[in-house]
């Protein structure tokens, strides 16, 4: 696997930089930590990809989101196809005129996750993140201002056929398909790779290596924004979404499954990702592998702090809350 700096292999976590305000999930938001914690990192040799053909198949498989139509909860101002909710995923739908509606997925007594919903009646996918549960599927009209009144609500039974699948989907955060330039980069990207870690690493180091942080679109985000893959790879510039949803689709494109993980580093709002290797599990939160053991590790927030202060605020992890998964 290619290295990027000494005997450790980079792999990833917190994919992203720290945000002045961002929206997203409940709509939370924090401000960027004090200046005086942006650090210069030193400069690491510049990363390449191997030039060889891996035994792994790099082939890319897109799984598609299909409306059935076999199970379908509704009203005149809404409809949920669960056909294939076993598969981790929800189509939503609305029927009414209101021009602004947000969709709730709640686990019963648990996490609520919203979303905003197409007022023209485009169908969009939704993932199952929790799992096998009891969700409870709500539309909800806005009447004035953050004000709405509940226009559809019926609960739903989850048993899930794999517990992976949900984070191999696309959804409305990690939007996808075979056409997508990310998913054709994500198969240059995996051709040297013998196994799914050299995958994740190679993903990893061309990400970090070719976008940059866009810091007048972090200072200009609006509530609701979802990430355009095509369009971050095309200017290669992006936020902690995008950072976090592009790794994301790359790797479930080579089926890998992927989560992007929201919550707060410290107290700034933000975006990461979690993978899961088949004989190791789910690699989360932060993390570096020395070949022997594992720790934590914010390669994106390494590339602008110093070691020490690095150390200092990563610690064992407790700086980092997940709030919200995808």
């Amino acid at each position: 696997m290619q290295r990027r700096k000494s005997n450790r292999i980079r792999l990833f976590a917190l994919l992203a930089v720290f945000l002045p305000v961002v929206s997203c999930g409940s709509g939370a938001s924090a401000e960027s930590p004090p200046p005086e914690t942006r650090q210069t990192a030193p400069q690491e040799e510049v990363w390449e990809l191997p030039d060889k053909d891996g035994s792994r198949d790099n082939t890319p498989l897109c799984l598609v989101p299909s409306m059935d139509g076999t199970v379908v909860l509704k009203n005149e101002l809404a409809e949920i196809d669960c056909s294939n909710a076993a598969e981790g995923y929800i189509f939503a739908r609305y029927l009414g005129e209101n021009p602004k509606v947000k969709l709730l997925i709640q686990v019963e007594g648990g996490k609520q996750y919203y979303y905003d919903l197409p007022s023209d009646g485009t169908p969009e996918v939704f993932p199952l993140s929790v799992g096998d549960a009891l969700y409870e599927i709500s539309v909800f009209e806005n009447i004035s201002e953050t004000q709405y009144s509940l226009a559809f609500s019926d609960m739903l039974d989850v048993k899930l056929n794999d517990p992976y699948k949900p984070f191999l989907y696309p959804n409305q955060y990690v939007r996808f398909d075979k056409d997508s330039e990310a998913v054709k980069e994500a198969a240059v990207l995996a051709r040297p790779a013998d196994e799914d870690l050299d995958v994740v690493s190679n993903v990893y180091n061309y990400v970090i290596q070719n976008i940059s942080y866009d810091m007048e679109e972090a200072e200009t985000v609006e509530s609701g924004y979802l990430p355009d893959l095509d369009e971050v790879l095309a200017t290669g510039k992006g936020i902690c979404l995008d950072y976090s949803a592009l790794m994301c689709a790359m790797l479930r494109s080579q089926q890998i499954p992927a989560r992007m993980e929201i919550g707060y580093a410290g107290t700034a709002y933000h975006a990461w990702l979690s993978v899961y290797i088949d004989g190791i599990g789910w690699i989360n939160g932060m993390i570096e592998f020395d070949g022997k053991d594992w720790s934590l590790m914010d390669p994106t927030f390494a590339a602008s702090n110093g070691d020490d202060f690095l150390e200092d605020f990563i610690g064992d992890g407790d700086n980092y809350s997940l709030k919200f998964i995808y």
